[in-house]
């Protein structure tokens, strides 16, 4: 056994000089340790094929540095979450120090300039094209900021550790509230809305969140991963919303909670049609029960009237001795 690991020893070291031997593999993780980037946006401030960057990507990828994550036709590449990756870097930032930056890292920085810039601009483009929908809905209910401060109350003073967003849409409750984490991920179906939210917070948060495309009812986390899950203005859209909170119970951490914010039930049947609305909001028992059945007790936190909606607040924790719960 000692010969076998000492062998897997260096051939893991032999793989791990390797790929790090071409500056063009050098340029690509410095790049993708300032954000999250697409492989047709490192083409682009590669100057190079996306043929030529997917070839070097594979083998950072193989070398266990990077990894990769398919959203809608666009693969994202990532810092891949290994136990050598953190060794790894401050060897790369000390050879920096010593040999001086690579002669390209300027111009790299500026063009993730660019790129973010781009993000941006789509962001905006979307908002002003959908602006007339967005505002009607808002129209309905409290003002979003009476609401973002009751969340906040509601999850005071404990820390939010590892918090998840699920149904994150735009992004704004991880602008919100991934700042106080100790770790991200936001979650949507939707790889637009993706976009979008990527576009919000790159650069906006000093923890840049993991953004995953991927179902409610098929969240792509491991077993207890969340010390903090937030369901916002989500479960409306969903015909079988106790689904969702069984696997939302799956993913909570013993001990951990969850914050669920909708609208209490209403008969505003126009929602359907004009927004998508599935269910016409919930009531206290009905969400209580079904986060109970979930093996999660469960309290309503606030009310916040409004005209004609009302939106509510309903947190959740999961018992220190409950087992994760199978979707």
């Amino acid at each position: 056994y000692k010969e076998f690991f000492i062998c897997m020893i260096v051939t893991t070291s032999l793989s791990l000089f390797q790929a790090l031997a071409d500056p063009s593999r050098l340029r690509i993780l410095a790049l993708i340790r300032q954000t999250e980037l697409a492989v047709g946006e490192l083409a682009l401030i590669l100057g190079q094929s996306q043929p030529r960057v997917s070839r070097h990507i594979r083998i950072l990828v193989d070398a266990g540095l990077v990894a990769r994550r398919k959203e809608g036709s666009w693969m994202y590449l990532s810092l891949a979450q290994a136990p050598f990756l953190e060794s790894t870097l401050a060897l790369v930032d000390r050879f920096e120090r010593d040999n001086g930056p690579d002669p390209e890292s300027h111009a790299d920085i500026a063009r993730i300039a660019t790129i973010r810039a781009e993000r941006a601009r789509f962001a905006q483009s979307y908002f002003a094209r959908h602006a007339e929908n967005w505002d009607a809905l808002r129209k309905l209910h409290v003002d979003d900021a009476a609401v973002e401060a009751a969340i906040q109350a509601a999850l005071s003073p404990e820390p939010l550790g590892r918090l998840l967003d699920v149904g994150t849409g735009t992004g704004r409750m991880l602008e919100l509230l991934a700042p106080h984490a100790t770790r991200a991920w936001g979650i949507d179906r939707s790889p637009e809305m993706l976009r979008l939210a990527r576009g919000k917070l790159d650069g906006g948060v000093h923890i840049l969140p993991a953004l995953l495309q991927g179902d409610i009812e098929q969240l792509p986390l491991s077993d207890e991963s969340a010390d903090t899950i937030i369901v916002h203005q989500v479960l409306h859209y969903l015909p079988v919303p106790e689904r969702a909170l069984t696997e939302i119970s799956r993913v909570l951490a013993p001990g951990g909670r969850v914050l669920i914010i909708d609208f209490a039930t209403h008969g505003r049947d126009e929602l359907r049609d004009a927004h998508a609305h599935v269910r016409l909001g919930f009531s206290d028992a009905q969400m209580i029960a079904w986060l109970v059945a979930s093996g999660i007790s469960a309290e309503l936190v606030q009310t916040l009237p409004g005209t004609p909606l009302t939106v509510k607040i309903w947190r959740g924790t999961k018992s220190a001795h409950t087992a994760g719960h199978s979707a």
